[in-house]
């Protein structure tokens, strides 16, 4: 079974919808790929109009305005990233720091619990040798 791969092309007169037959003469089954891509060829010795530029520069206006909003909020995301930046690490250190505190808090505490046993269980040993 032997395929082929070939490119084609058509040039038309007039707009409108065209219609693609394919064939197969072989008494296998194949299944067929094709793409269509259509060119507009405009004509150079036409001179372009006022009619026809006023469209097109309404579209390009309307597309600085999106551009210049685009711009505004990636400027405004990343000044908020920022922002959100120092917070987090602010509120790291924050808490690093509260953390630091509560464990020297839990030492002293229990070093405190241990001074104060031992001096309770040495003076009521003291006091029943008697």
């Amino acid at each position: 079974m032997e395929w082929t791969s070939e490119k084609f092309d058509f040039k038309v007169q007039r707009k409108g919808l065209y219609q693609f037959s394919f064939s197969n003469k072989s008494p296998y089954h194949g299944t067929i790929d094709f793409d269509v891509h259509v060119d507009h060829y405009t004509y150079f010795d036409q001179q372009a109009k006022d009619e026809h530029l006023a469209p097109l520069l309404k579209q390009i206006a309307k597309l600085e305005e999106a551009l210049y909003n685009i711009q505004f909020e990636q400027h405004w995301l990343e000044a908020q990233t920022d922002r959100k930046a120092i917070v987090n690490d602010a509120m790291s250190r924050r808490a690093v720091h509260k953390a630091v505190f509560e464990s020297a808090a839990l030492i002293g505490t229990s070093i405190l619990q241990v001074y104060l046993l031992r001096r309770l269980f040495e003076r009521k040993l003291g006091t029943s040798r008697v």
